[in-house]
């Protein structure tokens, strides 16, 4: 499996994973052009894209999807809730199990606690290999613990330093709604999730939606790297995704 986080970021979100007979997006958040451009660039026929999986209906995960489906015709995965925001959205298909199966993956759905109608985190399984992808949402539920420990890759959520957000120029409703549990994670809170989490099998740990204005690339690794030294859990592989330029190609 490969991996690539085109962009992440509060003005787009966008992530790419192909096995040996499935290339698929989750979400779909910048433009179409800089979708088209990174996926050329990574020598990636972009009409090979077999679907786009949505994790919610904010724009910075959807913006350019309206576009893009008029330059190639993936399937679409979206709830029911989701679908009145994205009616112009032909090819599609509901997500109505915990897991469904797209060729050679298999999709386990997390439900996540965002202030949208509906959102939902992904775990992609192939081959004995899998990636989480979590982002927006205030927590996650302990019933999943479980299912999410010891995975390969995890894309994860790391808003938001809570000292910068509280001492910053958000109004005071925007604050609460960052760190409510229809928010963002902190760094704290990923930090904490993650040391959870990761176990023998995890390879790559990718801190993703930073917030330009309320965090640090420095801080949320940091964060990351005093809560695993407490937890005595010894693993350096972090990376940060950026809201503008691509990650490594992964390979798992």
């Amino acid at each position: 499996m490969k991996v690539c986080v085109l962009s992440s970021g509060s003005k787009g979100n966008t992530t790419y994973i192909e096995t040996k007979e499935a290339k698929i997006l989750i979400d779909c958040g910048n433009s179409s052009k800089y979708i088209l451009t990174k996926l050329q660039e990574l020598n990636i026929d972009p009409q090979e894209i077999d679907a786009i999986l949505i994790t919610h209906v904010h724009v910075d995960h959807i913006k350019g999807l309206q576009v893009l489906i008029k330059h190639i015709n993936p399937t679409i995965y979206i709830t029911k809730k989701m679908y009145p925001y994205l009616d112009y959205v032909k090819n599609y298909k509901f997500i109505e199990n915990e897991t469904f199966q797209i060729k050679d993956i298999k999709i386990e759905v997390i439900k996540t606690s965002h202030d949208t109608e509906d959102s939902v985190g992904y775990i992609i399984n192939n081959d004995k290999k899998s990636v989480v992808y979590i982002t927006d949402t205030g927590y996650i539920n302990k019933k999943y613990f479980d299912i999410l420990s010891n995975r390969d890759i995890y894309i994860f959520e790391s808003n938001h330093d809570i000292e910068m957000l509280n001492n910053g120029r958000y109004p005071f409703e925007l604050r609460q709604r960052i760190l409510s549990d229809k928010g963002h994670l902190s760094n704290y809170d990923s930090a904490k999730y993650l040391s959870k989490f990761i176990g023998n099998n995890t390879k790559k740990i990718i801190l993703a939606h930073l917030s330009e204005e309320n965090n640090t690339e420095a801080l949320a690794q940091d964060t990351l790297n005093d809560r695993l030294n407490k937890e005595k859990i010894a693993f350096n592989n972090i990376i940060i995704a950026k809201q503008n330029k691509e990650t490594e190609l992964i390979s798992i």
